[in-house]
C-alpha cells in the first residue's frame, strides 16, 4: 500500500497541471524546477511532495 496525500498537496498540483500543462513532464527534477518557477511554495519538502504528485499524474495521463 502506498502514501495517501493531503488534499492540500493534490489541490495545488491539480490547479497547476491545470494552468501550466505544458511546463510539466514525466522527470521529477524538471518538474521540481517548474514548481518553483510558478509557485510560491514555502518550504522544500512541500515543492518536491507537489513535484512528485505531478509527475506520478503525468506519468498517468500519458500511459
Amino acid at each position: 500500500m502506498g502514501r495517501i496525500r493531503q488534499t492540500f498537496i493534490k489541490r495545488t498540483g491539480d490547479e497547476l497541471l491545470e494552468k501550466f500543462e505544458d511546463k510539466f513532464t514525466t522527470d521529477f527534477e524538471t518538474n521540481k524546477k517548474a514548481v518553483e518557477e510558478v509557485a510560491l511554495i514555502s518550504t522544500k519538502r512541500l515543492r518536491n511532495r507537489i513535484a512528485g504528485y505531478i509527475t506520478s499524474r503525468v506519468k498517468k495521463m500519458s500511459a
